[in-house]
């Protein structure tokens, strides 16, 4: 199997660090398309459909380094822990996955040695290079429509125990008019999806962020330009009064 991950920007001198957990619909040939329809190959059920593009204008701003995922997150969502059944689902929305039926825990296990283990070695060693001055930020992508009902949200801005960041980002909402911004939305902690932030960030005591766009909002090369800036227009204000804080306690 391909390595499962890339990094892109391994030296960037930023203070932000990227995760892109759903960054590919990249299938290996060994799981056999997971039995899925033609059409759900290439479904947000496969990947965030523009996560990866957004977290690459949001490097070149920030000189950031970008941990990326190169494999579908039906085969194993590096967003959830081994033990997760959602890890490697069986259903995504209304999306049957017949590959991911009736696995034995040996199959979940070589799972995670292939794709979810490298994946988070790689996310360890570029935040214990780096130090405690980093901040750790996720890019992800939803649908504007879920189980049949609108989404009105537009970007989410998520995290667990530690809402420094996010605090400090809605500080700057006011720059951001007309923009539905909420926190914790459409998903949140109790929805399992701050896995990495919890295992990567929390410990380390670094500032963190889960950042969600609607993918509608991304289709074309200048949308997804246009969401970097917005989301810029929070999130480098937020890190400078972040460092500013630091310096003085």
């Amino acid at each position: 199997m391909p390595q499962p991950l890339q990094i892109i920007n391994p030296d960037g001198a930023g203070p932000v660090v990227i995760i892109c957990e759903h960054a590919s619909a990249y299938i290996p040939a060994i799981y056999d398309d997971l039995g899925l329809a033609h059409d759900d190959l290439k479904s947000h059920a496969a990947w965030d459909p523009g996560a990866l593009d957004l977290s690459l204008k949001l490097s070149a701003d920030l000189d950031a380094p970008v941990v990326a995922s190169t494999v579908s997150r039906l085969v194993y969502d590096c967003n959830r822990p081994p033990e997760a059944t959602s890890a490697m689902p069986e259903s995504s929305e209304l999306i049957d996955v017949p590959g991911n039926r009736d696995l034995t825990p040996a199959d979940r296990q070589a799972r995670a040695t292939a794709v979810y283990d490298p994946f988070c070695a790689a996310v360890s060693q570029i935040l214990d290079v780096r130090g405690s001055n980093t901040v750790l930020v996720t890019v992800h992508s939803f649908t504007p429509i879920y189980f049949g009902q609108p989404r009105e949200v537009e970007i989410g801005l998520l995290h667990d125990d530690d809402s420094r960041l996010v605090d400090a980002m809605l500080e700057h909402i006011g720059r951001l008019p007309g923009r539905k911004v909420a926190r914790n939305e459409p998903y949140g902690p109790r929805d399992g999806v701050t896995h990495t932030l919890r295992l990567h960030a929390q410990p380390r005591g670094l500032p963190n962020v889960m950042i969600e766009v609607r993918n509608d909002l991304m289709r074309s090369e200048h949308d997804i330009a246009e969401r970097a800036r917005e989301i810029l227009l929070l999130l480098k204000p937020a890190v400078m009064d972040m460092n500013s804080t630091e310096r003085t306690s």
